[in-house]
């Protein structure tokens, strides 16, 4: 898939991910609360994330927008999503006591595939609840992105490009350059097929269509179509998303109950 870019709004400097402290929120009065929103707008700012609760459910939501930036750094006019930056992340969720659950929305054009992939492998191994939301676009290495969770949603007017991998900069004509390719893209077709209901058969197919594109190769899919060919589990918005994520969480603590 396309080597492109993805993007937030990230620091290198990142607040801890932890949960409000609800007993404080609830002895100290507005002051606190005031604080408390301050401390949620800084959240966003810096790490373009955020840890909300209800029902005492704690869940973060975490926001894979612009381009996926990989090993290079990107122009500065480039909003980008830097894997570098989303990787602890991850890892602090999925470690975090309080945080429960874990919704993705994606807004992206895609970029590097390695980023992409190893940001889309950490979602898909992490055991609490996770739930993906493609606004937009999740095109490119968005697609792995988008079918890494549990479960997946894409609003109507979304759509996501399915197409062969891509490279910038110097390509040698050789041999080995094609067998390269086609190592990645088969990278990235087993994942998306093991984590969707897509075959490979016809991911491969519209991952080559000709008539499709007017300069390019591949497939454009709104978000019903994207439903229709098993890409993504259901057609829904942010509402239909969080209460999946909720859902999951619940399901998890009755697990957990029943196992006691």
């Amino acid at each position: 898939m396309k080597q492109a870019k993805l993007a937030t709004a990230f620091t290198t400097e990142q607040p801890p991910l932890s949960a409000p402290d609800s007993e404080q929120e609830n002895t100290s009065g507005g002051s606190d609360n005031s604080g408390q929103v301050q401390d949620d707008i800084r959240q966003i700012i810096e790490t373009g994330s955020i840890t909300v609760d209800k029902n005492g459910h704690f869940v973060h939501c975490l926001t894979i927008i612009g381009q996926i930036e990989g090993h290079y750094i990107l122009p500065p006019q480039n909003k980008t999503t830097k894997y570098e930056h989303v990787i602890p992340q991850l890892v602090a969720i999925e470690e975090s006591r309080e945080i429960e659950g874990l919704l993705i929305i994606l807004n992206t054009v895609g970029g590097d595939i390695e980023a992409g992939l190893a940001i889309a492998e950490l979602i898909a191994g992490m055991k609490k609840p996770t739930v993906s939301l493609v606004l937009g676009g999740g095109h490119s290495i968005g697609v792995p992105l988008a079918v890494s969770a549990k479960r997946s949603f894409i609003v109507p007017s979304a759509t996501m490009t399915i197409h062969p991998v891509r490279m910038n900069g110097l390509v040698i004509g050789v041999p080995q350059t094609l067998s390269y390719f086609d190592k990645m893209q088969e990278r990235i077709v087993r994942f998306v097929c093991e984590n969707s209901n897509i075959t490979s058969e016809e991911f491969r197919r519209l991952m080559m269509e000709t008539g499709e594109l007017m300069m390019d190769v591949g497939t454009v899919l709104n978000g019903e179509d994207a439903v229709k060919e098993g890409l993504i589990d259901s057609l829904g918005g942010l509402s239909d998303a969080m209460d999946c994520l909720y859902g999951l969480i619940e399901q998890e603590q009755g697990k957990g109950k029943g196992g006691e």
